[in-house]
């Protein structure tokens, strides 16, 4: 009797998950052809997974990758498929794509995949939707305002700039990636949480930060052991360490509260505690979210930056000039102003350039909130709509030699309108990173330095990978040269 139980159990389970299945799959095509009203033309692929597994196959992140480019020529830009477990829309249509980032919470909402809820948790900026992504990005952009006002935000970059390549001086060869991270990391948890390089809360928390971040990229599977496993384990390791900082610091501002002469700090977790309108859980995913943005996308971008210049001796050389006539203006050992980033016109152009051909967002993930009609073909509710980045970037059509690192392009560029259109690094509309300046300015002020004092090559086997996120498979090694300029 119980193994008839067990069995009737087990066949009611099939036939749940394979009545969800059909659900997901067929129902929204069957109300579709009822209604007259055709999606753009596509295939779903495989039962269940779709094509996923084939959507993700790691390419070269300054390509299109085969499944886009072979989608794109049978079906065109716009086409449907099946993706992440739903039916999806993908768009490598620059029309498509800025509409749905200018009608975010209108016609479509931000909609990952529930597994990266799990490690980013609820209250998560990058996950939030409606009113609560509203306020926490209002919040976000006051910091960023507040940060880029302090004095010392910028001496506080160059420092660290300073140090990491004073550590290169007499070696032949660096793993960039990891200098680059270390690099953005101590830069972004000094600005947030205060912290110096060399203090045991900095370890711990980039200990942990690294297992949470292998684990965002990680297969979903919550069993002890995996990555995914292990990086909510070290979310929560991490909200823990901060919950600490924010109560230290609470009592060290109640046994200093009668003396008026108290300075206070001013990073982000300072102005965060003050915030009356973000609970203590969205505070601590806050500081979260802040080194995250700050820590693997900037690092990747000046991965990025310094690999092309490494194809392109002549944009290294005109960037070098530029650097080098900023610093003739300056004193020995005189730190960096906002004046002397605005004259960095050039590094600007090679920023955008190696944001167009590297690619550190290939795509975002969207869901229709109701039918929307684009052109002649229906986007059905609820389907999951994926706007397709560096299908822009990478248009011939829309950049000349488009598969070439070429920074004089954006000398040309004189519509505003028309380069949000093609150009979306950081996103759009409402969701568009808050603190995407900030990162830029990073990468201008370590490329100053760097391009004054080293010469480098890369070696011709390592390139940008797209998995989809975007890492140098070897690390991206670089022979040094160390040519200080007196």
């Amino acid at each position: 009797m119980a193994g008839s139980t067990f069995w009737l159990v087990v066949l009611l389970g099939m036939f749940g998950s394979l009545l969800g299945f059909i659900l997901n799959h067929f129902l929204p095509l069957m109300l579709l052809r009822l209604n007259g009203s055709p999606p753009p033309k596509g295939s779903f692929g495989w039962p269940i997974l779709g094509q996923t597994l084939a959507f993700l196959k790691p390419h070269p992140s300054n390509s299109l990758g085969a499944f886009l480019q072979h989608h794109c020529s049978r079906y065109g830009k716009v086409f449907k498929s099946h993706l992440f477990l739903s039916p999806t829309i993908v768009s490598c249509d620059q029309e498509l794509n800025y509409f749905i980032l200018q009608n975010e919470g209108k016609l479509f909402e931000c909609s990952y995949p529930k597994p990266i809820h799990g490690i980013l948790g609820k209250s998560s900026m990058l996950v939030a939707v409606a009113d609560t992504h509203k306020r926490l990005r209002n919040v976000a952009v006051s910091l960023v305002t507040i940060t880029k006002s302090k004095p010392e935000f910028l001496s506080d970059i160059e420092a660290t700039t300073i140090s990491i390549l004073h550590s290169w001086k007499d070696k032949s060869q660096v793993i960039f990636c990891e200098e680059a991270r270390k690099f953005t990391f101590n830069v972004i948890v000094k600005q947030v949480l205060g912290l110096t390089p060399d203090e045991p809360q900095t370890t711990r928390i980039l200990e942990d930060f690294l297992t949470f971040m292998r684990g965002l990229i990680s297969l979903p599977l919550y069993i002890p052991g995996t990555p995914y496993a292990r990086a909510v384990k070290a979310r929560r390791r991490i909200s823990s360490t901060v919950k600490a900082i924010i109560e230290e610091r609470r009592r060290q501002a109640a046994e200093t509260s009668t003396n008026s002469s108290r300075s206070k700090r001013s990073d982000f977790l300072e102005i965060l505690m003050d915030v009356d309108t973000l609970s203590e859980d969205e505070k601590v995913s806050f500081i979260l979210d802040s080194l995250l943005g700050g820590y693997e996308t900037t690092s990747l971008l000046i991965n990025m930056a310094v690999y092309f210049l490494a194809q392109s001796p002549s944009a290294l050389q005109q960037l070098k000039v530029e650097h080098q006539n900023i610093r003739r203006g300056k004193q020995k050992d005189e730190y960096l102003n906002w004046e002397d980033y605005k004259k960095m016109e050039f590094t600007q152009n090679v920023i955008n350039e190696a944001l167009r051909c590297g690619n550190v967002v290939k795509f975002v993930h969207r869901k229709a909130l109701k039918d929307v009609k684009f052109r002649d073909y229906l986007i059905p509710s609820g389907w999951k709509v994926l706007p397709v980045f560096s299908a822009a970037h990478l248009d011939p059509s829309l950049h000349a030699s488009a598969l070439e690192f070429h920074p004089w392009r954006w000398e040309k560029i004189q519509s505003q309108d028309q380069t949000c259109k093609r150009f979306t690094p950081f996103g759009g509309g409402s969701r568009c990173c808050p603190g995407s300046e900030l990162g830029k300015l990073e990468v201008a002020i370590f490329l100053h330095h760097l391009v004054q004092n080293f010469r480098w090559r890369t070696e011709d086997d390592d390139q940008p990978i797209a998995f989809p996120y975007v890492e140098f498979q070897r690390g991206l090694p670089l022979h040094l040269e160390h040519c200080p300029i007196n």
